[in-house]
């Protein structure tokens, strides 16, 4: 029977799986290196698919009350301002899929997270340096901290993964993110639409939308470039860089742009496709076993998605933990790997890669714009209407 379990990493995946064990009366002892929990201020998007997890573990309400609800997704020319896609999210999302398409807060996100956690008597140390595993535990600062069932979920770097995959090592895309968050109040009114927004150009593109109720609005900014491969989200970066970067693009996002006081530089890795994600009763969630480009905005969905199904799994294999993980692996791996692969060409699309500036994807855009009049958010259905709530008998 699973009585302890021991997690690697309070990242959202680390404090998803957490709470969704501790509900089932498991204890659970979260070990994290950072001296402090805390996030970089950033936004991200919390499709259906996340929100059916989230309002399971509890958290629908609180989420509601610190979120924005976006209107529309939309893809435009980061040059002109042209729309080229418009789909309904709002009201649509609800009404298909039964749950909201929601922008948050992370650092909201995971204050909501601990609290619920440490409220069913999760413990979480910081200042907890894991450095691999072993048959019965974690290996924490030189000490075996021992558990039933251990979780890797300790991000692109995952000491856990090092061991347990040591030819599988990161590897840099040959992109870089900006990211932070401007005050609304700052900005001109209306100057950013209330939207989920793709702004595409050649090898760059730009991600907007509003957080915190409308009070502030979130950007990640890609572009190629191979000079900098700091996986770290806390770098600082210079907005004057950020503003020369992405010079002559729309002047909505020169007005934003100039209006940075802070952002900071994330280079984006990949990993090669695993052949397993656990060893015994160590099992590996989220970044530390699919990193997924921030070009679907399934990250962190995917993340959750995996600590609601883990913890699934070990409530039915109580017995056999090593069985659990492995039901996990096979349940999780394939929609994994197939939303990596999507984001990935979503690469070549938004930032018109390839001859004749980029023709082909201009190209599917433009079939793409004529398609939500006739099929909404249907191509969608795979990626939000996927419930890891209900596992499969």
């Amino acid at each position: 029977m699973i009585r302890r379990a021991n997690i690697a990493g309070a990242g959202i995946g680390g404090l998803t799986a957490a709470l969704a064990l501790a509900q089932q009366g498991i204890k659970v002892c979260v070990f994290e290196q950072a001296p402090a929990l805390g996030e970089v201020g950033a936004g991200l998007q919390l499709s259906p698919n996340a929100m059916k997890v989230l309002t399971h573990l509890g958290l629908g309400e609180p989420l509601q009350q610190v979120a924005f609800a976006p209107e529309l997704a939309r893809i435009k020319d980061g040059i002109t301002g042209r729309d080229l896609v418009r789909l309904p999210l709002k009201d649509q999302c609800e009404a298909v899929y039964g749950a909201p398409y929601l922008h948050v807060h992370r650092a909201d996100l995971h204050e909501i997270l601990e609290n619920a956690a440490r409220q069913l008597g999760v413990q979480i140390k910081t200042g907890s340096t894991v450095t691999g595993y072993t048959t019965s535990g974690l290996r924490v600062d030189g000490n075996e901290e021992q558990a039933d069932l251990n979780i890797g979920a300790d991000g692109i770097r995952s000491a856990i993964t090092a061991q347990m995959h040591p030819k599988f090592a990161p590897r840099f895309t040959g992109q870089l993110a900006w990211r932070g968050t401007v005050p609304t109040a700052n900005l001109p009114d209306g100057l950013i639409p209330p939207d989920a927004t793709v702004w595409v150009g050649r090898g760059a593109h730009v991600v907007t939308y509003y957080l915190r109720g409308g009070s502030l609005v979130n950007f990640v900014a890609v572009e190629e470039r191979d000079d900098w491969q700091n996986p770290s989200w806390r770098e600082r970066g210079d907005p004057a860089d950020l503003l020369a970067r992405f010079a002559g693009w729309h002047g909505d996002l020169q007005t934003l742009f100039e209006a940075v006081d802070a952002t900071y530089l994330w280079a984006l890795f990949d990993r090669p496709q695993l052949p397993n994600w656990s060893d015994g009763t160590t099992g590996l969630l989220g970044d530390a076993c699919h990193p997924t480009l921030p070009l679907m905005a399934q990250g962190a969905a995917l993340a959750i998605e995996d600590a609601c199904v883990l913890a699934g799994c070990a409530s039915r294999s109580v017995s056999d933990v090593a069985a659990a993980l492995e039901q996990y692996t096979r349940l999780r791996k394939p929609r994994a790997t197939q939303l990596q692969a999507r984001a990935r060409r979503n690469a070549v699309l938004f930032h018109l890669d390839g001859p004749f500036q980029g023709a082909v994807p201009r190209l599917k855009l433009s079939i793409a714009g004529h398609l939500p009049d006739r099929l909404g958010l249907r191509p969608f259905d795979s990626i939000y209407g996927y419930d890891a709530t209900q596992l499969p008998e």
